[in-house]
């Protein structure tokens, strides 16, 4: 069966070298892998309830992807993250929370996740026509000087009550802060597994020190074990940006200084330098991809149709469950956006896009 070809030609000159590559670090076979019965094969055993079951297979049964085991949500908590005028300007329709709803179902996702603010205010119209995801966690900038800090913004009672399905947070693994939210955030989703609903760790670096000779906030060693830590804490899917480089022990453990623990075969057998085998490490860290891992879409730019075929491409082959992409849908009018999203989806939806 042939590949897409709009799919193939937005891959560029990179197409043979994703679509066509084997991984020999971590193989296939030892993965868990999404399908149609992902939610029974993977959390019938475990200690969620019934009500948190049945929130994940609303999550994994909406949208165009229902039912495949692949997830596509739009996120829009960038009003606080990054500022609303700075998220919105090039589109001001998506002040208005409703539109951001809009977009979500009309591009076809599992699930629209969102503020407090923005998903409390359209909540009787829309909590039974697409799962929302609170995001209970911010860092507002607003403080000056700017601070990195994740402070949460409500409580889950108040997600539960507004009918949610799942509670998102972020941890910033790294940062001086990071304790105190890893408690903060780990005592929350304790909660909303008890209340019924599915929980999404954003698992995020932030350090100044992580930025030496590369940004080592995107090395694979790095970001598989913010993962690591998340699933600890017991998150459902782990959110997390596409893997750039590698290396990041090995050049925060050197000098005078002393960071971390890691093991050479990490980097000789675990992983190369190809993007799917950095990102398999990422699968690999979330126990073999029994939690999912969703890369995260990334700004909006020149080339947000080919960037964003490219990281589905690359998160479905290395195992992965899906992609949060925002940004690159809600800056720009809506049916360009919706189709964006199609996009994105086309690629889990080809059955010739195969793990590597």
């Amino acid at each position: 069966m042939a590949i897409n070809k709009t799919l193939v030609d937005l891959l560029g000159k990179d197409a043979p070298g994703l679509l066509e590559h084997t991984c020999k670090t971590i193989s296939r076979e030892q993965l868990h892998l999404p399908g149609p019965d992902f939610v029974d094969r993977i959390f019938a055993a475990s200690d969620r309830n019934n009500r948190v079951m049945s929130s994940l297979q609303r999550l994994y049964g909406s949208g165009r992807l229902a039912n495949t085991g692949y997830l596509s949500i739009l996120p829009v908590d960038q009003g606080i993250e990054h500022s609303a005028g700075a998220s919105f300007a090039k589109n001001p329709a998506y002040f208005d929370p409703e539109n951001i709803v809009k977009l979500a179902i009309e591009g076809g996702c599992n699930a629209v996740a969102s503020t407090f603010g923005v998903l409390g205010l359209v909540a009787r119209k829309y909590a039974h026509k697409i799962p929302m995801m609170v995001k209970i966690n911010h860092n507002e900038l607003m403080t000056y000087p700017n601070r990195f800090d994740q402070v949460m913004f409500g409580t889950i009672d108040q997600a539960y009550e507004m009918g949610a399905v799942a509670v998102g947070a972020t941890i910033y693994f790294g940062s001086p802060e990071s304790t105190r939210q890893i408690v903060e955030v780990a005592q929350a989703f304790a909660h909303a597994h008890q209340r019924g609903m599915a929980t999404v760790l954003w698992c995020y670096l932030r350090n100044p020190a992580f930025k030496r000779d590369k940004d080592y906030h995107v090395s694979a060693d790095l970001t598989g074990q913010a993962n690591h830590l998340g699933v600890t804490i017991e998150a459902d899917i782990v959110k997390q940006k596409l893997p750039e480089n590698n290396g990041g022990y090995l050049a925060l453990d050197s000098g005078d200084s002393s960071y971390g623990k890691h093991d050479k075969r990490i980097y000789s057998e675990l992983s190369t330098d190809h993007p799917i085998d950095l990102c398999r490490y990422q699968v690999a860290s979330g126990y073999m991809g029994r939690i999912g891992l969703i890369n995260s879409g990334g700004a909006s730019g020149s080339n947000d149709r080919a960037e964003a075929v490219r990281t589905a491409v690359i998160n479905k082959r290395a195992g992965g469950s899906g992609l949060i992409s925002g940004r690159k849908a809600f800056q720009r009018p809506m049916a360009e956006g919706a189709a964006l999203l199609h996009l994105i989806q086309d690629v889990y939806l080809d059955p010739s896009i195969t793990i590597a």
